[in-house]
């Protein structure tokens, strides 16, 4: 009966609610003894690297645009785009009928000298030389004569007149002479007009000067091309650079020597390597960015020109760090970081020296240490002061590597 009587008791609709409200009080003490719970990171060390994330375009280290140096019209044209050629490779023809004349006119130049010139002249020089003779001895004759009396003084004089017109004609013949003999003046200028000519004549088929692909042809046979027009660009063969337009806020942590990871948007799948090598010394004022561009060497067999390159380039690393996410982060008034670190259930407020800073996470020098727990979003939490109780709901790490922008610079964990 007292059992019964017990059991009743408890059915009893006011007991019950009394009951829970009994111990609603209670959890409910037990949880402002234990403080609000928030959310937050439990700190761990790890590899950690910094990268910045940016997209160019492959070039070649060198374009030659090549050109005629004559006018002419085009009969032949031998290579397209994509072509690869070699130095001296003929590209294109012209036909240029007057440079050949000028080539045959000078050579009839040359050969006039070294078949009629030269031995005609030669004749007349040995034809002076015979008269010259002849007149001297004329000239010797009659003065014996004069000594003895036998001829007056105007014939000797007309007789030395006579030799010295001969030595006159034979002197101007032997200049001519000389002028047209081997190695003279006069030959060494009409070779010089026939290279002249020739090589006049040779810049109507046009060649590539360097080993490269050829980029773009504009010329076809039947075009009328003269100087000045950009008929081939040649790309050069061997080296190859990747141009990337980095956010100038990322300048203070780029170098020259830098490895980058490069991955072509067209094949994804096969990364390859590059190395910083030039840092622009100015920065681009309307874009707010500065150029770099990457070594590739070797570049791998599928990469274009201006093809679109998307490069991280690793300008940090360290082989263990404690790095805390970005959120988690205060600015003080001073311009120093902080963090609200949950110590032994408590709030504190925590400065911290940072290291490698990030878009999602940045490197902790000084402050706290792995294991730690940090408050997210601190910024924002209000309702509780350094001191109080807090609980943490411990909240995963932000992604490694997250750049929506492509221009930012993330901190990436291996």
């Amino acid at each position: 009966m007292a059992i019964l009587s017990n059991a009743s008791f408890w059915r009893r609709p006011r007991v019950i609610a009394s009951a829970v409200l009994l111990v609603l009080v209670a959890l409910l003490l037990a949880s402002r003894l234990r403080g609000p719970q928030l959310p937050g990171y439990r700190l761990e060390a790890g590899p950690l690297v910094q990268v910045v994330v940016a997209t160019g375009r492959v070039i070649s280290t060198s374009r030659v645009q090549v050109g005629s140096e004559v006018t002419g019209t085009v009969i032949e044209r031998r290579v397209k785009e994509g072509d690869v050629v070699k130095p001296g490779d003929v590209l294109l023809v012209l036909r240029a009928d007057d440079l050949e004349a000028r080539v045959r006119q000078a050579e009839a130049a040359l050969r006039e000298l070294q078949a009629s010139t030269r031995p005609q002249s030669s004749a007349s020089l040995r034809q002076a030389e015979a008269q010259l003779a002849q007149a001297s001895r004329e000239r010797q004759r009659r003065a014996d004569l004069f000594a003895r009396q036998l001829v007056s003084r105007e014939i000797l004089e007309q007789a030395e007149e006579a030799e010295a017109v001969a030595r006159a004609v034979a002197d101007k013949a032997r200049l001519a002479a000389d002028a047209a003999s081997p190695g003279s003046t006069a030959e060494i200028q009409l070779r010089e007009q026939v290279a002249a000519a020739r090589a006049q004549r040779a810049k109507a088929v046009i060649r590539a000067g360097i080993a490269g692909i050829v980029l773009t042809r504009n010329a076809e046979p039947g075009d009328l091309v003269q100087p000045g027009r950009v008929l081939f660009e040649i790309a050069r063969g061997g080296d190859t650079e990747i141009e990337v337009p980095v956010d100038e806020k990322n300048l203070a942590a780029l170098a020259v020597g830098q490895v980058a990871q490069c991955i072509a948007d067209a094949w994804p799948d096969r990364p390859f390597r590059g190395v910083v090598n030039y840092i622009a010394p100015g920065v681009d004022a309307a874009r707010g960015t500065v150029t770099i561009r990457l070594r590739v060497d070797p570049p791998p067999d599928y990469l274009r020109q201006d093809m679109t390159v998307s490069v991280n380039v690793e300008t940090g690393r360290r082989e263990r760090a404690l790095a805390v996410p970005n959120d988690a982060l205060l600015l003080e008034a001073d311009g120093t970081r902080a963090v609200l670190a949950v110590r032994d259930g408590h709030l504190q407020r925590v400065p911290v020296r940072l290291g490698l800073a990030g878009l999602a996470m940045s490197e902790v020098l000084e402050g706290v240490a792995s294991g730690d727990q940090v408050l997210s979003g601190a910024a924002g939490v209000t309702g509780v002061a350094a001191g109080d109780r807090v609980r943490v709901g411990l909240e995963a790490l932000p992604a490694a590597g997250v750049d929506a922008t492509r221009r930012e610079l993330p901190v990436n964990f291996d």
